[in-house]
């Protein structure tokens, strides 16, 4: 049994209510963002509360709240209508100047079920801000708007965190985590259709267009990866296969060039496919490019998006080209061949 810690302490994985949140963290009692502010109107800390995805809000938001490996995409305020980074959402990117604490909750069970008791906010850790950008989501009505998504890399060490020296924790944590990771400005930028200014006459209308992509994030990761071969037999290539799923060495679909396509016939073109919805990095090109087979060509197959250094690097000077596919050309080429999802 884990032994109590005590007021005024989080632990990692304990269960906590929305009335200790609020007594120990001085924050407000609304919203999926809150803060505390000092006596200068600046943050002294901010709580985030997110909530785990049933099968059921999955299908009907594929952009719900997701944790991601070690990294949180959390959409901001704002349920209706386009959303602007003003208010609690403005808060969050201060962290990067100010660090001061961001703490993490999830809620593991719907209010109405009685079952669980009042404790039934998960402590995730702290969370540290990554970056942020604007996105093109579809509403549950098909309407398209515009939102601002944020990344944030949860800490589960320490795994105790005393409310009385957060701030010190804190600045220490992401001090850190900076030195070691040494992210570029280029690494925290994202190029998402909603920063690339839109066609005049797009080939689809973009919420058909973004409402395909909701569909795409919403298939078990496994089930891409077979649609992502079905796209490649579609579009002109051959003995196209996925690999062994979790056993793949970082290539998920292997295909080839074929006859038709004869300045390259039989070229071997090696796939990476990634049904993520936080941003596709400088690192996952690189790693991506160092496992290819001698004269293949690689590509990523994304539903989120890439970060500004992804580009770069996927298109270096000699080095072998990286061919990058984000969530919204992946959608249109599904569009474009009727491809069933």
């Amino acid at each position: 049994m884990t032994e109590p810690i005590g007021a005024g302490a989080f632990r990692v994985g304990d269960l906590y209510s929305v009335d200790e949140l609020q007594a120990a963290l001085g924050v407000g009692n609304a919203g999926g963002v809150r803060v505390a502010l000092s006596a200068d109107g600046e943050v002294r800390r901010a709580v985030v509360l997110t909530s785990d995805a049933s099968a059921r809000q999955l299908r009907e938001n594929p952009y719900h709240d997701r944790i991601e490996g070690d990294v949180l995409v959390y959409t901001g305020a704002g349920r209706e209508g386009d959303q602007s980074l003003t208010g609690v959402n403005r808060r969050i990117p201060q962290q990067a100047v100010a660090d001061f604490p961001v703490y993490g909750f999830t809620l593991v069970g719907s209010r109405r079920d009685q079952t669980i008791g009042p404790k039934r906010w998960r402590f995730l850790g702290l969370l540290e801000y990554l970056r942020h950008y604007p996105e093109v989501q579809a509403d549950a009505r098909g309407q398209t708007r515009r939102v601002w998504v944020f990344e944030l890399r949860v800490h589960s060490d320490p795994p105790i965190v005393q409310v009385a020296q957060d701030l010190a924790v804190s600045k220490n944590l992401l001090g850190a985590a900076r030195l070691g990771a040494r992210v570029s400005p280029d690494e925290r930028e994202v190029v998402t259709t909603a920063t690339i200014p839109v066609s005049p006459a797009p080939a689809f209308d973009p919420a058909m267009v973004e409402l395909t992509r909701g569909k795409l994030l919403s298939v078990p990761p496994e089930r891409f990866e077979h649609l992502v071969r079905d796209l490649l037999l579609r579009t002109g290539f051959d003995r196209a296969s996925v690999t062994r799923y979790s056993q793949d060495g970082g290539i998920d679909v292997n295909a080839y060039a074929s006859m038709a396509m004869w300045p390259v016939r039989n070229l071997l073109v090696q796939v990476q496919v990634k049904r993520w919805l936080h941003t596709v990095g400088r690192k996952e090109v690189a790693e991506l490019r160092g496992s290819l087979a001698a004269h293949a060509r690689g590509s990523i197959v994304t539903t989120s998006h890439f970060s500004k250094a992804a580009l770069s690097e996927a298109a270096e000077p000699g080095k072998v080209p990286i061919v990058l596919i984000d969530g919204y050309e992946a959608a249109t080429l599904v569009l474009r061949h009727n491809l069933p999802v």
